[in-house]
């Protein structure tokens, strides 16, 4: 397929109660391993991807090293694959198109806080620079528009939830194709969120939110799992680590 067809069929997964399904990979064998699950689109996670490379999360990778990952996830799957990249790392939107393109990508995930200091941005300044991606991507490049709100809003996603839904209406304004309310968990408020955008919204998985069934039928158009399963696959490797260590067989089941 052609950047613009790939586009369009990750595009096109996105479906409000038929929702695609991201587990999120780091590497090539990883990213394989979610094709080989039956899952459509790979989606790469920041957080995973900067600790494997032996980095923090927040663009404390090298840009670099960051794109060189996504290139080889993407060199490795023949399905759609979308890159989680933060704010940008310091790029233009037009090199990060660009350099998106060349990586192989025809999706990204871009951020509203500043993941180094924590603080919002400007929703007006996040709005135009998602404008200016579009534009220089055209219809090749599958935005999702992270909504940080509940992030950084201490704790209370009541309170900060008119200030979310005037954000995602901003971004699907400016040209993003679907919106990621990250850490929004409740039930209830994510299903007046989806009603409020009223276009494809991200929920992530992780422990306290619904099922992906559940998720469906509040409307939900894509569920990712952020870095959750490369946690997962570090603990297994820890405890087959510790078994070794103390003479266990690393092999055998475990309970529970």
């Amino acid at each position: 397929m052609t950047p613009t067809d790939r586009a369009a069929t990750l595009r096109a997964l996105h479906r409000p109660g038929a929702p695609l399904i991201l587990p999120n990979a780091w590497d090539a064998g990883s990213a394989r391993a979610v094709v080989r699950a039956g899952f459509p689109a790979v989606a790469t996670s920041s957080g995973a991807v900067a600790e494997s490379l032996g980095h923090a999360d927040g663009e404390a990778t090298p840009v670099a090293a960051m794109l060189d990952a996504v290139a080889r996830v993407a060199a490795a799957v023949e399905v759609p694959v979308t890159a989680d990249i933060e704010r940008g790392y310091g790029l233009g939107p037009a090199e990060l198109a660009e350099r998106l393109r060349a990586a192989g990508a025809v999706g990204c995930n871009i951020e509203d806080s500043d993941p180094r200091t924590h603080e919002l941005v400007d929703v007006d300044e996040q709005a135009d620079l998602i404008a200016a991606l579009r534009s220089a991507a055209g219809a090749d490049l599958v935005i999702n528009a992270r909504v940080d709100v509940f992030l950084r809003g201490g704790g209370d996603p009541g309170a900060g939830f008119d200030e979310a839904v005037r954000r995602a209406r901003r971004y699907r304004s400016a040209g993003a194709d679907c919106v990621y309310p990250i850490v929004l968990a409740d039930p209830p408020l994510i299903g007046r969120f989806v009603a409020a955008v009223d276009g494809p919204v991200n929920v992530m998985a992780r422990r306290g939110v619904p099922a992906p069934g559940e998720l469906a039928k509040l409307g939900v158009a894509r569920v990712s799992y952020g870095s959750g399963v490369y946690a997962a696959a570090q603990a297994a490797t820890d405890r087959m680590l510790a078994a070794v260590r103390d003479g266990r067989d690393p092999f055998a089941p475990t309970s529970g």
